[in-house]
């Protein structure tokens, strides 16, 4: 039960690129409480000020330590309402506070979401692959081995994956999920969202890769990679008789023509005739 006498915690979202998307009851929250938890308090402070909101600022990040979350909730217990609030988006999506969020629905604090915008769901939203059933993975490991490794566990899911990437990483990570995925898996990449220089681009991996390798400037900002889950019917369908002839062909020929031809002869898709060469 929820006590009276305790403070509130909010989770507010904050926008992800153009200001306008805040909402009113998000700066109506932001205002009226007695501190605002921000993940980068320097990175805060021009949103803040845009809004003439003036409420004392508390660092909290992910390299936050016990005594941190210890001082937001001692604030709590003494009646104080605090919003937590990440660099950009919603709260905990990819972003530090889960633990904070944990403990103060432990001792029974009351926990209030004010909903707003998120990269995932925006990207999701326009990109034309299926939003009725989906995963979120965020941040792929930054190593290549670990990564590779990563996404092979992913190789069966059928529901369509997103993922965040940083700029320096995304070529790495598109070629990674070309050799584990297929070259002609499905996806999009939704860039700079809501930004001046947003882009959404869909495609294969091949093509998507080679787009981005030519063009230094859509290697530059926030990313959001959308990838279509396997079609698990169509992988039922690919029998020993398949495999068989790849393996024979595989032998004489480099892989990507070896697949292509026994799609040619079989019908079957080139993606799922990849991973199985591979």
């Amino acid at each position: 039960m929820l006590s009276s006498n305790l403070g509130t915690l909010y989770i507010v979202a904050t926008p992800i690129g153009n200001l306008s998307d805040i909402s009113s009851r998000a700066i109506e929250t932001l205002k009226k409480v007695d501190f605002i938890a921000a993940e980068d308090t320097r990175h805060s402070k021009p949103l803040l000020h845009h809004f003439s909101i003036k409420t004392p600022l508390i660092a909290f990040h992910e390299y936050s330590k016990e005594k941190d979350i210890e001082h937001i909730m001692t604030l709590l217990q003494q009646s104080k309402s605090i919003a937590l609030i990440s660099d950009a988006g919603t709260p905990l999506i990819s972003d530090p506070g889960f633990r904070l969020v944990r403990r103060a629905r432990a001792e029974n604090i009351n926990v209030i979401p004010v909903p707003g915008a998120c990269a995932a769901i925006a990207a999701l939203s326009v990109s034309g692959l299926p939003s009725d059933r989906f995963i979120f993975e965020g941040f792929l490991p930054a190593k290549h081995n670990a990564r590779v490794k990563y996404l092979e566990n992913l190789q069966n899911e059928s529901r369509t994956m997103i993922f965040y990437e940083s700029p320096h990483r995304i070529i790495a990570m598109l070629e990674d999920m070309t050799t584990v995925f297929g070259q002609e898996r499905q996806a999009v990449i939704a860039r700079e969202l809501t930004k001046m220089f947003e882009t959404i681009s869909d495609g294969s991996l091949v093509e998507l890769l080679d787009e981005i390798k030519k063009n230094p400037e859509q290697q530059q900002g926030e990313f959001v990679v959308i990838i279509h889950g396997i079609d698990k019917t169509d992988e039922k369908l690919i029998n020993d008789q398949d495999l068989k002839m790849l393996k024979i062909l595989s032998q004489e020929l480099p892989t990507k023509q070896a697949v292509s031809l026994v799609a040619k002869i079989t019908g079957k898709k080139k993606n799922q005739l990849y991973k199985k060469a591979i």
